[in-house]
């Protein structure tokens, strides 16, 4: 078996760690592993080991998002986590959007607009968010507070179109699924945002699984992550996030998006959900190996 991990992406950092932990949970579990840092020669060295089966622990553009997925489909490996389609629309946030809304699941309301644009004036009013299109991890988050008179300065390196969200307040609320059933919810407690820091430095934020929240919207938050999972075309693991503003209720639970490669870190959600439910990490890695398909 061959683990994919570290890239080009800006989540390069968080990919070799999920990949070690992986790899290690895999060898524990009685796997051969062989452990890849994807760069330009990754086909090739792939044709040379001709693994059984490919875990896939990239993170970011080009190792979650349908490129290297089609890859491996090109070479009929088989490979963990969602497909070509699923990863491609689960990428980009403005499409899965459509997909969510058809799907008659809460979203709120965005634009695709220029950075230029954004530096002019307010695209929307206030408050709300600007991030890339298609990066994860909280990459490139700017909040728009209500009061701000001015739009945010962007920094050289965003891209040249970015999504403009609505912004909502309230609690951050998170629900993995792992093939055809919702595991849990957590909560997630942070001083502020949770930004990248948050979601991968020790003590940047704290997880209280189950989350103590009304039953109606505990409910519904594995409702929403399932339906989600499902009209991305989803496989294996994935996981999605949601505010929710309790002061409306029902009417308040948004979901933001759904990760089809979430984080495999010794802070991460997910490993977390499973091991409430007394699925240790090794087991998750190798349910995951045993799920890889390939389309081809």
């Amino acid at each position: 078996m061959a683990v994919l991990m570290g890239g080009p992406s800006k989540e390069r950092e968080v990919s070799l760690s999920s990949g070690r932990e992986c790899a290690a949970a895999l060898r524990g579990e009685g796997f051969e592993v062989v452990e890849l840092d994807a760069g330009p020669d990754l086909c090739a060295r792939l044709s040379e080991i001709q693994p059984d089966v490919v875990f896939n622990a990239l993170h970011g553009r080009w190792g979650e998002d349908g490129c290297v997925q089609g890859m491996l489909e090109w070479m009929g490996l088989p490979y963990t986590h969602s497909g070509v389609l699923a990863s491609a629309l689960a990428m980009d946030k403005q499409r899965s959007k459509e997909a969510f809304r058809t799907a008659g699941l809460p979203v709120v309301d965005s634009v695709i607009v220029s950075k230029a644009d954004v530096a002019a004036a307010h695209v929307m009013a206030p408050p709300y968010v600007v991030k890339p299109n298609n990066e994860g991890s909280s990459v490139g988050i700017y909040i728009v507070h209500e009061s701000a008179n001015a739009p945010p300065r962007l920094s050289a390196d965003m891209p040249d179109q970015v999504m403009v969200e609505q912004y909502v307040a309230g609690r951050e609320l998170t629900t993995t699924v792992m093939g055809d059933r919702a595991l849990t919810v957590t909560e997630i407690l942070t001083e502020g945002w949770y930004d990248y820091d948050a979601k991968y430095k020790p003590g940047g934020s704290r997880h209280v699984v189950p989350a103590e929240i009304p039953s109606d919207i505990f409910d519904l938050c594995m409702d929403y992550a399932l339906r989600a999972h499902r009209a991305l075309g989803c496989r294996g693991v994935s996981r999605t996030d949601f505010r929710w503003d309790e002061a409306r209720g029902a009417e308040g639970l948004f979901l933001l998006e759904t990760n089809t490669q979430p984080g495999m870190t010794p802070t991460s959600l997910v490993p977390e959900q499973a091991g409430k439910l007394g699925i240790g990490f090794g087991e998750l890695c190798a349910w995951m190996v045993r799920d890889a398909s390939c389309d081809r």
